[in-house]
């Protein structure tokens, strides 16, 4: 127990302190693993199954969330692959030219080596990107979907790679696994009768480990990955987001196994760090590439900023390749050391550019060259809010309510806005006056400034961080009018206070608010049933 608490010191430590100094707390945990290496600590054999329990709920969480569609969308598939061929030529010859100049590390490398280091630079962390972005509540705004896309197609080749590089074939019973599409059918029967609780929670662990990582790895193939493909047959149900917000503290508490274990692959030399720099100074190239190609895509330049930079980091699965590299004799075993050091670097390097927040991206993106808005994607381009009064950001549950309470009500003219297309084309669907729009981009509230009819703006996102954004865009744009936000957490209406916004709302508080109005013989207002209201979320026909 004496290990297992040095450990956990020494990661609260740290991780308490990058946040003292406004990083991440990931930063820490990749500190944490370094440190206690160099204290020479004994290893935890756990800890590593505890960062592949992390990994594999993660990707399950993001199956959970996934639209299988933006998959087949050419900004996806084809960004990824034409990104690929570049990181691999380009970054080949970047450290081709410096075992020519005399890198110690790479000197005297074959060309199949490097084109195998510059393969393995050529991924993005899933792990990290997601977890950005779930602390900023964008993973469903058009630049999160897109770069979890980006990395999903890059986890399809990883899987390639393996396969082709293991020496045999998957198993004829992995043609089997075709028959988990009618098997999910019975299986969201049975999640339907489970309710709310644990046993909610305990099916989706079941789910992920079982017939995703097990079964998966049983017939050959990668585990997280089935894991993966088991949260997107299971995303129609109507409580998948439910399932993933009560997984989430399981991941997040999981996943600090995963950066940890990083730092604990071996402590770097001078020459180790020299070429992890050189690593590092590919960063920028790779977020570039990234950036031109999703522009030619007939993305917005501040889309394609975002996803660009949110992917400019390296991944854990470089470290797999490295160790195909070793296991081939084509590498020495310092790589891994060298690679596991390059990845913590990038996750460092990522979390600073990325934790500068979408302002800095707005800036860079009006010195870029202007675009034709008729010729970008149909979600990229300019959106009207006529002459609504409310604009109502955030169409989920409470959005919603508020719609209708200041419409039916209060006689407002509201209008909705929110990032999902298929809400917003069901909310159109019924009558509702909503558009689809990113309220965390600065162009949206310049749209809204000129009309000068909105004077109310309601921030009802699930995720603080998102509304945190919004209102840092709505100040930005020169908004003058009175601003509510929802939040779940006093702290959090405290710093909505604190900043300015008129009207702090605790959801929570609230809903105890109307139930003691109703107990206490006042205005009785439409009660919402939970299960009703996810069925009607799932089922347009059922409102």
């Amino acid at each position: 127990m004496t290990t297992v608490a040095i450990y956990l010191v020494v990661t609260f430590g740290l991780g308490g302190l990058a946040m003292a100094v406004r990083l991440p707390p990931l930063v820490g945990f990749l500190a944490a693993g370094f440190v206690i290496n160099a204290l020479d600590v004994e290893h935890i054999p756990q800890l590593e199954i505890l960062a592949d329990l992390g990994v594999t709920l993660l990707l399950f969480a993001i199956g959970l969330k996934l639209d299988v569609r933006i998959l087949l969308r050419r900004e996806v598939w084809l960004t990824t692959s034409v990104h690929m061929v570049i990181s691999v030529v380009l970054g080949g010859a970047a450290l081709w030219v410096a075992a020519v100049a005399g890198m110690a590390m790479l000197s005297g490398q074959s060309l199949q080596t490097i084109a195998l280091l510059a393969f393995a630079l050529s991924f993005s962390s899933t792990v990290f990107v997601v977890k950005v972005l779930e602390e900023r509540g964008e993973s469903h705004a058009l630049y999160g979907r897109v770069a979890i896309g980006i990395l999903v197609m890059q986890d399809i080749v990883a899987v390639v790679f393996l396969t082709a590089t293991s020496g045999h074939l998957p198993s004829p019973w992995a043609l089997a696994l075709i028959g988990l599409w009618p098997l999910t059918r019975v299986l969201r029967k049975i999640w339907t009768r489970l309710g709310h609780g644990e046993m909610q929670s305990l099916f989706g662990i079941v789910m992920a480990f079982v017939p995703g990582y097990a079964l998966f790895s049983a017939v050959g193939l990668k585990g997280d990955l089935g894991a993966l493909i088991i949260g997107v047959l299971l995303a129609s149900h109507s409580a998948s987001s439910e399932l993933a917000r009560s997984l989430f503290h399981i991941k997040e508490l999981l996943l600090v196994g995963f950066f940890v274990s990083i730092g604990l692959t071996g402590l770097p030399d001078l020459p180790t760090i020299g070429v992890a720099v050189l690593m590092v100074l590919l960063l920028p190239f790779k977020a570039g590439w990234y950036v031109a190609l999703l522009s030619l895509m007939r993305l917005r330049h501040r889309t394609s900023l975002l996803a660009g930079l949110s992917l400019m980091n390296y991944s854990e699965f470089g470290l797999i390749v490295v160790s195909v590299g070793v296991s081939a004799g084509m590498l020495a075993p310092a790589w891994l050391v060298e690679m596991s050091i390059a990845v913590a670097l990038s996750f460092v390097v990522s979390a600073l550019v990325n934790g500068r927040g979408h302002l800095m991206v707005e800036k860079i993106a009006a010195r870029l060259p202007a675009q034709d808005e008729q010729r970008l994607q149909p979600e990229e381009r300019p959106v009207d809010a006529g002459d609504a009064e409310v604009v109502v950001i955030g169409m989920g549950r409470v959005g919603f309510a508020a719609y209708q309470r200041l419409t039916d009500h209060y006689g407002y003219r509201v209008v909705g806005v929110d990032y999902d297309g298929r809400r917003i084309q069901r909310l159109a669907e019924e009558g509702l006056r909503v558009v689809e729009g990113d309220a965390t981009d600065l162009d949206f509230w310049h749209r809204l400034r000129h009309s000068e009819s909105a004077r109310i703006a309601i921030l009802a996102m699930p995720r603080h961080g998102a509304n945190v954004t919004a209102l840092d865009c709505l100040r930005e744009s020169g908004f003058s009018g009175t601003v509510a936000a929802v939040a779940r957490y006093d702290d959090e209406v405290a710093w909505a206070r604190e900043h300015g916004v008129d009207i702090a709302f605790n959801v929570y508080a609230g809903a105890g608010l109307e139930l003691a109005d109703q107990v206490g013989g006042g205005p009785v207002p439409a009660v919402i049933d939970p299960e009703l209201e996810a069925e009607r979320d799932a089922d347009p026909k059922s409102r």
